[in-house]
C-alpha cells in the first residue's frame, strides 16, 4: 500500500483474486482467468499488474488448495477473508488515473462484503476523491483559459465526466 493507505496496484490485484474467491472455491485456472478478465477490460491488458501470483495467495495462508494439480480448487480462508475486508477499506485517491480506476471498480464490484458503515465510509471516501478530481480539473481549466487549441475543449469533457461521476456517487451514497 501506498502510505496514504490507498492501494499499489498489486494491492489491486490481491483484491481481485481475494474478492474472486469470496464467492466460492475456483480453480486457479477459474481465478487467474476472471482476474485477467476484469482488470483488462477497466485499464486494458497489463503485463506489470498480471505478475502477481495467485499462489501467493496459498503461500501467505489467504487462500487454501483442495486437491492436486489443475483441478485443485481454491478457497479462501479466514486470514483471506480478513484481508480482502482490509483492502477493501483502504482510501481512494485522485487523479482517477488507470490504477485509481481499478481500485475504485474493484472497491465496487465487492463493497457489498462489508458491514453498512464500512460502505458509507468508503463512498464518502469515494466522493471526496471525485471533488478532488473535479477541483484539480477546474484549477486546470482556469489556468488554460483563452489559449489557442482544443485542448479547453477536451478539459470540458473531463470536466463533464467529472461532474457527472460525483453526481452518481453522491446518489449513491444515498442508496447505501
Amino acid at each position: 500500500m501506498y502510505s496514504d493507505n490507498s492501494l499499489l496496484p498489486r494491492d489491486a490485484i490481491r483484491l481481485a483474486a481475494l474478492g474472486a474467491l469470496s464467492g466460492g472455491a475456483k480453480t486457479y485456472a477459474e481465478v487467474a482467468g476472471e482476474v485477467r478478465h476484469f482488470v483488462s477490460r477497466i485499464i486494458g491488458p497489463s503485463l506489470d499488474l498480471m505478475g502477481t501470483s495467485i499462489e501467493m495467495l496459498r503461500y501467505e495462508g489467504l487462500a487454501a488448495a483442495e486437491g492436486e494439480g489443475d483441478g485443485a480448487l481454491l478457497s479462501l480462508t479466514d486470514a483471506g477473508r480478513n484481508e480482502l475486508i482490509e483492502l477493501l477499506r483502504t482510501a481512494l485517491r485522485a487523479p482517477f488515473n488507470d490504477a485509481n480506476k481499478l481500485a475504485m471498480a474493484l472497491k465496487l464490484r465487492f463493497l457489498h462484503l462489508l458491514d453498512d458503515n464500512d460502505r458509507r465510509d468508503q463512498a464518502d471516501m469515494m466522493i471526496e476523491a471525485a471533488r478532488s478530481e473535479l477541483a484539480r480539473l477546474a484549477d486546470l481549466g482556469e489556468s488554460c483559459a483563452g489559449e489557442d487549441g482544443h485542448f479547453a475543449e477536451w478539459l470540458d469533457h473531463d470536466i463533464a465526466q467529472a461532474t457527472s461521476r460525483l453526481a452518481w456517487l453522491e446518489d449513491f451514497r444515498t442508496r447505501l
